[in-house]
């Protein structure tokens, strides 16, 4: 079901904020990449993708979907201890890594490297979420990736808190929904 809704960027990791593209339980489950200009414009609002004026490339949906749930799968595998297939992630890795080419810096006088995009394509348009999502598989602390406690959301997080204790995916909308729940219900029953 497609939805003109964004997800909100509260994981404090881009690749869960990619994974929490779809999010809400049952009926109120949303889809934010439904085509491939949603692909494009989240790219564009995450911050991986500059300027783009191009026509997005076609088909980018259906591979940013298959690698959102490979991610999600693969998440939840890692935090099991458990193999599953890498498949779709590896192939964006591997289709869309940058080129690195050195240049020469003329106000500088020196050569620079640079890294640049293979191309337009859809694997070099996804790449820095499956970068980043395996930088989070093979360096983080994966028990401190958690999904918000309310019983209506499923959205994930990265806990960065001192404590390692946060509960909700928001403060500002979870939270404090919970909170005052929990406070309605204390103050029937007493």
């Amino acid at each position: 079901m497609p939805s003109d809704i964004a997800p909100p960027f509260i994981a404090s990791n881009l690749a869960l904020d990619f994974i929490n593209t779809q999010f809400g339980v049952g009926d109120e489950q949303q889809e934010c990449l439904f085509d491939d200009r949603s692909v494009v414009t989240w790219l564009q609002q995450a911050g991986v993708l500059s300027e783009y004026g191009e026509s997005p490339p076609v088909g980018i949906a259906q591979l940013a979907r298959q690698l959102r749930d490979n991610m999600r799968d693969l998440l939840i595998s890692a935090q099991q201890g458990r193999a599953a297939d890498s498949a779709v992630v590896n192939h964006v890795l591997e289709r869309g890594y940058p080129i690195e080419k050195i240049e020469w810096q003329s106000r500088e006088s020196v050569f620079q490297k640079k890294s640049v995009k293979r191309d337009m394509g859809s694997e070099s348009l996804l790449q820095p979420i499956a970068q980043v999502f395996v930088q989070l598989l093979t360096e983080e602390d994966l028990q401190l990736v958690k999904e918000c406690e309310a019983s209506d959301c499923v959205l994930l997080f990265h806990d960065q808190t001192k404590s390692h204790r946060r509960r909700w995916c928001s403060m500002a909308s979870c939270g404090n929904r919970m909170k005052a729940a929990a406070h309605r219900a204390r103050k029937k029953t007493g």
